[in-house]
């Protein structure tokens, strides 16, 4: 016990400091690695993003529980969220804020009952798993002013419709931009503002670690410090 106490109290100021840093990524700021391809072309695998957890709430750290509100979530931000089927953590945008109603007929995302435009549609090859390519279209959705990127793919098996529903209070209707590769709202449900964790604001560093371009771990410059739209 005083050998215990001998070291705590030689490491007292790195002890500190690891319960700061831990203290400011449950309660402040947060980074998140990309392990999948669900935000497409938004996000890609082997970006980390920077998470402003006090965009929306603070919360007692480690835990859902809100002790002040401090912003309110906005439609067309990207946020990471505690998934309400099973807990996972998930990065989506949030397309449906409470109260609005929500459907999509082939993959055109309908709000109160207006479809939304998709403009600039291009054609390229996509890489879904190493070594399968199906073709994907990319376009500009307009999200109520926000207009942000997203991709379908025509060949693969999706939730591409899905009845009119509306948003309960206190809740948010969230979908990947990769619309046809994507577990969100479509799957999950609604997610209640308390499983949102924070706003996704920015790329911090980046590499393309599936190899596409034939390198492991190759980095991609030219998407550091990247703000997400």
């Amino acid at each position: 016990m005083k050998n215990l106490h001998h070291t705590l109290k030689a490491n007292r100021g790195f002890i500190v400091f690891l319960l700061g840093f831990a203290l400011l990524r449950t309660a402040v700021a947060d980074w998140n690695p990309i392990p999948s391809g669900s935000m497409r072309p938004t996000l890609l695998e082997g970006d980390v993003v920077l998470v402003n957890r006090l965009a929306y709430d603070l919360k007692l750290p480690l835990t859902d529980v809100v002790l002040l509100p401090l912003g309110e979530p906005q439609r067309g931000d990207v946020v990471t969220l505690s998934s309400p089927a099973g807990g996972t953590r998930l990065i989506k945008r949030i397309v449906g804020l409470p109260g609005d109603r929500i459907a999509m007929q082939e993959d055109v995302l309908i709000l109160n009952g207006q479809p939304l435009s998709y403009t600039d549609k291009q054609t390229h090859g996509e890489t879904v798993v190493p070594g399968f390519v199906v073709d994907a279209v990319r376009a500009s959705e307009d999200l109520g002013g926000r207009p942000h990127a997203v991709q379908f793919l025509p060949s693969l098996r999706a939730r591409r419709s899905f009845a009119e529903v509306t948003v309960p209070a206190g809740h948010y209707f969230l979908l990947g931009d990769n619309r046809d590769n994507s577990e969100d709202s479509r799957f999950i449900g609604t997610v209640p503002r308390e499983k949102l964790i924070g706003r996704a604001h920015h790329v911090l560093v980046a590499a393309d670690w599936l190899g596409e371009d034939g390198w492991r771990m190759a980095p991609r410059f030219g998407r550091w410090v990247m703000a997400i739209r």
